[in-house]
C-alpha cells in the first residue's frame, strides 16, 4: 500500500480539536486528477458538508491543469466525496452536535486513487491555541536541553 501525500493541512491541528478522523474517496475529472498528479493542491481553508445524506467538499483549491484545453475544470468547484454509508451515517450523527465541522486534513494517493482524510473537529479558543503553542516551545525546549547534556 503505496501512500504519497499531496497535501497537508497544517494549520487544522492548530486550529482545531480533532476528535476523529475518517478516510473518503474524491469524484474528480480527468484534468483535476493530471493537476494533482503534480502535486498541486491547497486544502487549507477548505471544509466539507453534509447535504441530503450526501458529503461534498468546498473550497479545495485545485488549480487548473498547464496543459488543459479549454474544457479545464474550475479550481473551487465543489466536489463529491465518498464514504460508506455507515460512515456517513456516523458522521450525520457527530456533526448534529452544535460546534463540529469537518475540517480536511490531508489529500494523498493510495492504490492509484486519490483519497482525502477528513476529521470531526471543534474550533479551539484563543487561550487553547496558546496552550498548544506554549507545549510545543516546552518540547522543543526540552529536546535543546537533552541535546546539549548528551
Amino acid at each position: 500500500m503505496a501512500i504519497k501525500m499531496i497535501s497537508d493541512n497544517r494549520k487544522a491541528g492548530f486550529n482545531y480539536e480533532i476528535l476523529d478522523r475518517f478516510e473518503v474517496g474524491i469524484v474528480l475529472t480527468g484534468t483535476e486528477v493530471k493537476s494533482l498528479r503534480s502535486g498541486r493542491a491547497n486544502i487549507g481553508d477548505s471544509y466539507a458538508i453534509l447535504q441530503h445524506g450526501e458529503l461534498f467538499w468546498l473550497n479545495g483549491n485545485i488549480p487548473p491543469y498547464s496543459h488543459g484545453t479549454v474544457a479545464n475544470h474550475d479550481p473551487l468547484r465543489t466536489r463529491k466525496l465518498l464514504a460508506h454509508r455507515y460512515e456517513l451515517k456516523r458522521l450525520i450523527g457527530q456533526t448534529a452536535e452544535k460546534g463540529l465541522t469537518l475540517i480536511p486534513l490531508k489529500a494523498y494517493w493510495k492504490d492509484g486513487r486519490i483519497k482525502l482524510e477528513i476529521g470531526i473537529c471543534r474550533g479551539k479558543k484563543t487561550h487553547d491555541k496558546r496552550d498548544s503553542e506554549m507545549t510545543r516551545e516546552w518540547q522543543r525546549e526540552k529536546e535543546r536541553w537533552m541535546k546539549q547534556s548528551v
